[in-house]
């Protein structure tokens, strides 16, 4: 694995993947993906480095934002996430997309853990960059205002979370990965720790 900056970076995370599938043909592009024909198989691009932030809140609770989402017509509950902008790294975009859509701006980028990444379509070959952050419900509290996209930061404990994906409320396939992933692995800590 390639470093960078602190950060062991998965190969995964490249569009190298695939570049033994040619020839490639650009179908569609447009400012935030290219639709590639790659030896007949078409695949979904970002354009820009995707991130997807955890935020946990005094290791009991994850900040959730809801937004709108025209082309489902619904106001779906996400994590923060959004694409780097520029020569931005994927933590730097991290950092940011936490500022802007929760309104929480955290200057210390090493308290951005780098999480394995997670497959959202099989059609796209580069993976996005998921971060864990803890914070304290100081910081959640203290947040300053966040963009016009949210319509609100909302914070749930684990089994708040847990009941809104077992009863369809968070369905994003994304999302459901990460938190479980976390509720999993945090769950298993706990009883390592504790026997």
């Amino acid at each position: 694995m390639k470093k960078e900056r602190d950060f062991f970076i998965d190969p995964r995370l490249s569009a190298a993947q695939c570049i033994s599938l040619v020839p490639v043909e650009t179908v569609h592009q447009n400012l935030w993906f290219t639709v590639r024909n790659r030896k007949g198989y078409y695949t979904i691009e970002d354009n820009m480095s995707q991130v997807a932030i955890l935020p946990i809140v005094d290791n009991e609770a994850i900040i959730m934002v809801r937004v709108f989402r025209p082309i489902i017509m619904d106001n779906t509950l996400e994590v923060p996430a959004g694409g780097a902008k520029g020569t931005e790294s994927p933590v730097e975009a991290a950092a940011r997309e936490l500022s802007e859509e929760t309104g929480i701006t955290i200057g210390d980028l090493s308290r951005f853990e780098m999480l394995p990444p997670l497959i959202y379509s099989l059609r796209s070959p580069l993976l996005p960059y998921i971060f864990k952050i803890d914070l304290t419900k100081e910081e959640f509290r203290s947040r300053k205002a966040h963009d016009n996209e949210i319509m609100s930061v909302e914070c749930f404990s684990f089994d708040e979370i847990v009941g809104k994906i077992a009863t369809g409320e968070i369905y994003i396939g994304l999302q459901i990965a990460v938190i479980t992933r976390y509720l999993i692995l945090n769950q298993s800590l706990k009883l390592i720790t504790s026997s």
